[in-house]
Formats: structure tokens, sequence, C-alpha cells
């Protein structure tokens, strides 16, 4: 699916309820340098969807924008048919992991039973109930074993789980992830993408932040193609194509080479 303005009719985003997530005009700058610029865009529902782009690109920003994070320029931005603020409960977020400030004085199990304080309430005790739910979700990321370890004592990918964990036990239907794959190693990589599979299973949405091109084909149903603007958009076996890699990542001609030759193999 072609996104070039020129050729794209600009329309209302979509309040439809079965739409996870649809972003219509969204334009943000940092001290007036924009960075995302007129993007608009509908994610279909039950899909692992990857937003890819080189250093700069502006995909953090996009997911930051959409959720409040970060301030807009303009654009307007509907999840559910609605403003994030009515149906924060039916979305999850999961930062990049070097946001986090890992040396606060919590365990992995005190970090997943946050995902929980809409149930629970804010400034009430995390009861036993609350807690098992915390524990199911932390098995089903393998770290049902680091329960009570503290999070600073963590290795990059264990942290990586345990966020993800929070986001499980929130039981979502929209997952916006900010890297998740970013320095874990192998294991914790096919762990997260295997549970990422139940979540489509399931129906969820999931949306990811991803660098490495050469798994996009591997890991996800869609694709998004960032440089400041939306590229391309669309399945990934029609879009991950070579002239939207070049689009996107201009003169980087090697990496756009070899996916480009993965993604022929792949169709053979």
């Amino acid at each position: 699916m072609s996104t070039d303005p020129s050729q794209r009719s600009v329309s209302p985003p979509a309040t439809e309820p079965g739409v996870p997530l649809s972003i219509h005009d969204l334009t943000v700058a940092y001290q007036r340098r924009p960075v995302v610029w007129d993007v608009d865009y509908q994610a279909a529902p039950g899909r692992l969807i990857a937003i890819v782009g080189p250093n700069g690109a502006g995909k953090s920003t996009l997911i930051k924008a959409a959720l409040n994070l970060v301030p807009r320029i303009s654009g307007e931005v509907l999840f559910f048919g609605k403003p994030y603020r009515r149906v924060r409960h039916r979305v999850a977020y999961v930062p990049q992991r070097t946001t986090v400030d890992w040396d606060f004085p919590v365990s992995a199990l005190d970090v997943v039973a946050m995902g929980l304080y809409r149930q629970i309430g804010w400034f009430r005790p995390v009861t036993r109930k609350y807690r098992q739910q915390a524990l199911v979700a932390l098995e089903r990321v393998g770290m049902h074993e680091f329960a009570r370890r503290q999070i600073s004592q963590l290795s990059g990918g264990q942290q990586q789980r345990v966020f993800l964990a929070r986001a499980l036990a929130q039981g979502a239907e929209l997952y916006l992830m900010d890297e998740p794959f970013a320095g874990v190693d192998a294991a914790t990589e096919q762990a997260i993408i295997g549970v990422l599979r139940e979540l489509r299973t399931a129906g969820q949405t999931v949306i990811v932040v991803h660098h490495d091109l050469q798994t996009v084909s591997e890991y996800f149903d869609d694709v998004m193609m960032m440089n400041m603007r939306l590229i391309a958009a669309g399945p990934v076996e029609t879009t991950l194509t070579a002239e939207n890699l070049r689009r996107t990542y201009g003169g980087k001609l090697s990496l756009v080479d070899q996916v480009s030759q993965k993604m022929a193999e792949q169709r053979r």
C-alpha cells in the first residue's frame, strides 16, 4: 500500500471500535524540528506489526505521541475508536529497557503487579489473588523462578521479559512495544516472539518498534516503514520490497540488497 502524500487521500481517523489504532495527520516536533510528519495509519486487528526505519526516523516517537507521552503539533489518535484516556486499560505499553530506572528497589513480582493496579486500586495492598496473577504472567515469559529477585540483579534479557510479563498481566487488547528485542540474547528473543504469537492467536494486536530487518518477514504479519513520514504500510510480503526499502533507508544499499534477497528466497 503506497503512502506517498501526493497519492493518498486524507481521511478522518476510523471510529469503528474494531480498529485497535487509528492515526490521522500526526506531526511531532522537538525544538521546532519535525521528527514525525503528517502520518496517517490504521492498524488491522489481530496482527503482529513491525515499525521499521533508520535511526532518527521517528519510530519510538510515533508510539509515544500516540500514548500522549510527548506532545503533538497536530493530529488525532484513536484506540478502538476512542481517545486513549477512555480506553487506557485496553492498551499496554512496553518501553525501551534503557529508559527504565532499574535501580529502583522492587522485585520482578512487584513490577508485574503494577500491571494489575487498575484492578487492585492505587495504594492498596497486593493480595494473594493478584500476586498469583502476576506469577502466572511471569511463568508465561519463563521468569517464574525470579519472582523475588530485585530487578537490578536481572540481566537485560530477563528485565525485558519482566516488562513483557507486566503488560501481559494487564490483559490488554493492544500491545505497543518499543524495541523489545534490543540487547537480548537469542533465547529471550525466541521467548518473546513466542508470547507475541500467542497474543495474536488470542486475537490481540501487537505493534513493535523493530530494528532487525532480517527477521521482519519471519516474525511479523504487517510492516510500517518510516523515515519521518510513513513511507509504506501493509502486509510484509507485499510491502517490504526493494523499492520501499530504498525509499526508507536511502543509500544503505547493502542492507537493502540483503533483505530483498531474503524476501525473494521466501517467495520461491
